[in-house]
């Protein structure tokens, strides 16, 4: 690209990308590299600016393509970065700023052909592109070097180590984003994989020491949630009406420029992307989640998922089993904080299911929480706005209260805390109401609404199984709350006597005298209780011949029912849903990253 370049629309005739798209081998250690690398753009403004930085590198990627395979230098460029990475922290500590901006620009590069390579070829060719022997760029053989296992530890050594300075910022972005891209072939697949370069490269060899340090790193960039740094303080050459490219990609995606997707499903709307406040937060959830839900190798677990299951808190100074690998300590207060706060965005709600769900550690200590308002009320909210969020944004919010209401501690103490003025409930004005009743009206309501709307039956049973759950915890209920309760309450009786009356029409026939039920007594025992005290009667008199009545009741004739408690329980394959849900979001928001939509093939995506 060179110094010269300063407009997307100069690239197709650049003379540097032809010279390194060309039939000539470049050495790791030609002057050339320094040439190429030190370019800067003004930022692209809109989604058709980052397309049209696509179209205009279009003849310089067939060019690579056709010439790589022999000319050996898109191995040399790797090269190039890899030996300037081992030099990056000590250029971040003596603020070379020059080093660092030209070690980014090779990894934007890297990066960006990772990206095409992985859309438009198959696995064996692009191990081919990434092949290289230093002796001969041109020529291959079982000896040769694998440049894509080597620069995958590459990155991982420099998300983990490389400390985050306002120069290191963007590089740090763009190593996570290069991870994303390198695992971006299941875009491309209908079937959910179980078995690629990914599999191979992080699950086994050289890469898997880096698991939990990986891990850990990308949790604490989701806990600090940095912001990029200002405009005058990042690395690269300031243009008057623009920064350097990647901070203009991250600004381009920032202000809300993709195509939104669908997945089908209850209310099938994609909430609108926020401004995002901290691109590497943001870049590094994605990428833990992508992590986490690689299905397993054929000869072991998924390591990353073994991480997130396994850690600690910092406070924790109990010893790990021998059996527990990959395994580390984070600080929980901080992480539940941060959990607390973004709980906006599809991607923070589903690594909060995932902790909860997989992770006992975490799910013991925030239930230990006195301050549970601040988690449950984020999630509520969520589910009060069914109408703006998609489907599975709401479900995971769902199973998030599905699994608090496992627990009989967190059933009594939600209705100890005591709320004041909620604002985005608008049905009612509740001046002060506690977060149990809350809770009960919300789910009340997202009953209502599938009953109406959607008539989903996953949503319905798992409304229904967490307010079962809290039933046997009702403890001083907002009248309003009560109201709801018994308004639904006869909602479902005229719903299920129906369905009985029915069934009982249909069995009538084929059943004799002796094989008739019998109507419930407790319910008729009561019944003509209340029948021979008259009619008219008062609430407080129905409550007096209802206590009575129990003093009376033959003990021998009731029936004991078992405590019933619902649990969440993830079905048999649970990848087939979760792959293509974390796949959406990375499409959907991740930093510096583009898709052409009509080579998705995991999931449909929204044409309008």
């Amino acid at each position: 690209m060179g110094s010269n370049s300063s407009r997307i629309g100069d690239l197709p005739g650049n003379e540097h990308l032809k010279k390194f798209s060309g039939t000539e081998s470049l050495s790791e250690n030609d002057p050339f590299w320094n040439q190429l690398l030190s370019f800067s753009f003004p930022a692209p403004t809109s989604s058709a600016d980052l397309k049209l930085l696509e179209e205009a590198t279009v003849s310089v990627r067939r060019s690579l393509v056709e010439n790589n395979p022999r000319t050996g230098n898109l191995g040399a460029l790797i090269k190039v970065f890899l030996s300037r990475t081992k030099e990056l922290k000590v250029s971040a500590e003596c603020q070379n700023h020059i080093f660092i901006w030209q070690t980014h620009n090779a990894l934007f590069i890297i990066c960006y052909l990772l990206k095409v390579f992985i859309c438009e070829m198959s696995e064996e060719e692009l191990l081919l592109h990434f092949t290289y022997e230093e002796k001969s760029p041109g020529s291959y053989s079982s000896d040769s070097e694998d440049l894509l296992e080597e620069l995958v530890c590459c990155l991982m050594q420099l998300i983990t180590d490389i400390p985050l300075l306002d120069i290191t910022y963007e590089i740090s972005v763009e190593a996570v984003s290069t991870m994303v891209a390198f695992l971006s072939c299941q875009l491309f697949h209908k079937e959910v994989l179980r078995q690629s370069i990914s599999h191979k490269y992080l699950m086994q060899g050289r890469c898997l020491p880096y698991t939990s340090k990986l891990v850990k790193t990308l949790l604490y960039n989701f806990i600090r949630q940095e912001k990029p740094p200002p405009p005058g303080a990042h690395v690269f050459s300031q243009q008057s009406d623009g920064g350097g490219l990647l901070y203009g990609l991250a600004s381009g995606v920032a202000t809300g420029l993709w195509t939104v997707f669908t997945l089908g499903g209850v209310g099938s709307k994609a909430a609108a992307a926020p401004a995002l406040s901290s691109p590497l937060a943001n870049q590094s959830l994605l990428l833990l989640l992508v992590l986490a839900n690689l299905t397993d190798a054929a000869d072991a677990p998924n390591p990353y998922r073994q991480a997130i299951m396994s850690f600690k808190n910092t406070q924790d100074n109990s010893p790990f089993p021998s059996s527990i690998p990959h395994a580390f300590q984070i600080n929980f207060n901080s992480l539940y904080t941060a959990l607390c706060e973004q709980q906006t965005s599809d991607q923070a709600t589903l690594l909060l299911y995932t902790l909860l769900h997989q992770n006992s550690n975490i799910r013991t200590y925030m239930l230990a929480r006195t301050d549970m308002e601040n988690l449950v009320l984020p999630i509520l909210e969520i589910l009060y706005h069914v109408e703006e969020r998609n489907s599975h944004h709401v479900y995971m919010a769902l199973i998030i209260l599905l699994i608090l209401t496992e627990d009989d501690g967190f059933n009594r103490s939600i209705h100890e805390v005591i709320l004041k003025n909620i604002t985005w409930y608008s049905e009612r004005v509740l001046t002060e109401i506690s977060l149990g009743s809350l809770l009960i009206l919300v789910v009340i309501r997202t009953i209502q609404y599938n009953m109406t709307r959607t008539r989903d039956k996953y949503l319905h049973t798992n409304c229904l199984a967490a307010l079962a759950n809290m039933s046997a915890q009702f403890r001083a209920l907002h009248q309003y709350a009560a109201q709801r309760i018994i308004s639904l309450f006869s909602l479902l009786s005229k719903k299920h006597n129906k369905v009985l009356e029915q069934a009982t029409q249909s069995l009538r026939g084929s059943l004799s005298s002796s094989d008739v039920p019998l109507p419930d007594y407790v319910i008729t025992f009561f019944s003509s209780r209340l029948l021979q005290a008259g009619a008219e009667l008062s609430v407080e008199r129905v409550l007096e011949i209802i206590k009575q009545g129990v003093v009376a009741l033959p003990k021998d004739r009731l029936k004991k029912f078992p405590e019933l408690k619902f649990k969440y329980v993830e079905e048999e394959q649970p990848e087939e849903f979760f792959i293509p849900y974390v796949w959406s979001l990375v499409y959907n928001s991740a930093v510096g990253l583009r898709w052409n939509p009509q080579d998705i093939q995991l999931f449909t995506v929204d044409s309008d």
